[in-house]
């Protein structure tokens, strides 16, 4: 449904998308994880029409978009990371407003309209002016738009930065239920574990580079029998682990923040010998826990980049969001 190749873009001088290659299948999920500044934004704006390659090939449902940049518009559906509805509209009037611009009929409008108000669950804000919306509620309305149509295709950037815990749980829940109904879907995201629950596959991006693109099953394969326990400790881990990993030759062992060692294995991990020795240095092991291996653990392995430092950007951007 959607293929790209050698999609190059710069900024200044700075090139924020280098020559990736993506595909994506007909009715798939695609995730596209990676940090502010990683390109994804620009690569979406690309395959929307909202900036134009420098160099390189968009396709959507075999129509090429690189000569023609709206030819494919019809087809597919945008939702920016920050709304583009307008706030002195009701919700309502925003929906139908949209619909118009697709051509739909002033009946057909009003219908589509209210019908996905109600599934969306903004019945009762279907009159109320969209800028009084809570932002769980401006992003909900803000996909309906984007669907209004019934796009074969949709683009989601981000689409739960921002928004409280209770909201990002409907969004994924609407995403989940429009991806069971066919539509083609490519999401950009921080939210490691967000990608984790809801695509089919998912490319690391990364310094404008795709490093990596697979399933979910086949990049978690080779962490699929690792152990893992996470130390919290009350004072800082400097200089704590070239001396465990001498005591601890088997066991890998990775600084996540100031008060947290991240301690991998292929065996089962005795917790007690190394809580001792980390407190025999003066440190005081306030948690342990074990935890299953993730995405994150791929991610981390492959790009270097740590989870808490997408969430600090992702907190630094607007807050909220989260994957519970």
């Amino acid at each position: 449904m959607i293929e790209v190749r050698g999609l190059t873009k710069s900024f200044d001088g700075v090139r924020a998308v280098a020559g990736i290659d993506l595909t994506v299948d007909r009715g798939e999920l695609m995730g596209l994880l990676g940090p502010n500044g990683a390109g994804k934004t620009t690569t979406l704006n690309m395959l929307t029409g909202l900036a134009r390659p420098e160099a390189g090939t968009i396709r959507v449902a075999g129509i090429d978009c690189t000569r023609d940049p709206k030819a494919a518009q019809h087809l597919f559906g945008v939702v920016p990371d920050d709304s583009n509805l307008y706030p002195e509209l009701t919700g309502l009037d925003n929906l139908t407003f949209c619909a118009s611009l697709y051509g739909m009929g002033r009946a057909e409008r009003t219908e589509r309209a209210r019908l996905l108000l109600e599934e969306f669950g903004l019945g009762d804000a279907a009159h109320r002016k969209f800028g009084g919306y809570s932002r769980g509620m401006k992003r909900r309305l803000t996909i309906a738009a984007g669907i209004i149509h019934r796009p074969a295709v949709l683009f989601l950037d981000e689409p739960t930065t921002g928004i409280d815990v209770a909201s990002a749980r409907q969004v994924r829940q609407l995403v989940r239920d429009l991806h069971r109904g066919g539509t083609t879907i490519l999401l950009t995201t921080h939210y490691i574990e967000e990608a984790e629950r809801l695509c089919d596959r998912v490319a690391f991006m990364v310094e404008g580079r795709i490093v990596t693109v697979d399933t979910l099953e086949n990049l978690l394969s080779p962490v699929s029998d690792t152990h893992v326990l996470v130390l919290v400790t009350a004072d800082p881990t400097t200089g704590l682990t070239p001396e465990l990993e001498r005591l601890f030759p088997h066991l890998r062992f990775e600084v996540v923040g100031a008060r947290e060692i991240r301690v991998e294995s292929r065996q089962p991990i005795a917790v007690g010998p190394l809580i001792r020795e980390i407190e025999e240095r003066g440190a005081t092991v306030m948690e342990a826990r074990r935890e299953r291996p993730s995405l994150e653990s791929v991610f981390v392995r492959i790009t270097g980049i740590h989870a808490d430092q997408m969430k600090r950007e992702k907190e630094r951007k607007g807050g909220g969001g989260g994957a519970s």
